[in-house]
């Protein structure tokens, strides 16, 4: 009988291991389509201050992420800033927070492009198309 509950241990253990490594695969692709470096997704806390750079916030909002309940609105209103940077809506938003490890390929992977910093306005033209105008 112990057999089967290390085989099955292990078979979580690998299967959550590919699914985290697909995340983080993922979450490169982001970053690239974004313009910034792929590698930022690995390091911890740089991850969060180029993930706020890309929707627009100041590397200050990673100081809330400290602070009980603001921690939770921050992390969705950033969830909702990263969706609306890819030109998607508040529905995809939803898809971000309850089911990440589909939505977050569908960026990674997809057809959808960075349109700039939700943050800071740009969702109507592309990013580049701003910059050029300048």
């Amino acid at each position: 009988m112990e057999d089967y509950s290390v085989f099955a241990s292990g078979l979580f253990l690998v299967f959550g291991l590919a699914i985290s490594l697909f995340l983080i695969i993922a979450q490169w692709k982001i970053f690239e389509k974004a313009g910034k470096p792929g590698w930022a997704c690995l390091v911890p806390f740089y991850n969060i201050i180029v993930l706020l750079e890309i929707v627009g916030k100041p590397w200050w909002w990673l100081l809330l992420m400290f602070v009980p309940i603001a921690n939770i609105v921050v992390g969705i209103w950033a969830i909702n800033l990263l969706s609306k940077s890819f030109g998607k809506d508040e529905g995809f938003t939803l898809g971000l927070l309850f089911l990440s490890f589909i939505f977050y390929p569908i960026l990674g992977f997809g057809s959808a492009e960075y349109k700039g910093p939700a943050g800071l306005g740009f969702q109507n033209e592309s990013y580049s198309e701003i910059l050029d105008q300048e």
